[in-house]
C-alpha cells in the first residue's frame, strides 16, 4: 500500500460542521428545550417511536448500567 502524509491543521474546524449547536441562552429565549425543540420540527413522541424501534440489544442491561455509572463515578 502507498503511504499518504498526514496532514495536520490548526484552524479548529468543527468536527460535525453539518449540525449547528445552539447556546443555553439560545434554548432558554426560544421558551426552554421542549419549546426550543418543537421550534426546531422535533416533537418528543417521534423520539419515543424512533426509541421504540430500536432493537432490544441497543440498550444497556441492569447490570452495564451498574457498572457504567460505578466507571463514571470512580472518573470523577
Amino acid at each position: 500500500m502507498g503511504k499518504r502524509s498526514i496532514k495536520e491543521s490548526d484552524e479548529g474546524a468543527p468536527l460535525f460542521s453539518n449540525f449547528k449547536s445552539y447556546s443555553v441562552d439560545e434554548i432558554i429565549a426560544a421558551g426552554g428545550t421542549t419549546a426550543f425543540a418543537n421550534k426546531l420540527g422535533k416533537h418528543p413522541e417521534n423520539l419515543v417511536n424512533k426509541l421504540k424501534d430500536l432493537p432490544e440489544d441497543a440498550f444497556l442491561t441492569e447490570e452495564e448500567l451498574v457498572q457504567a455509572l460505578k466507571m463514571l463515578k470512580e472518573s470523577k
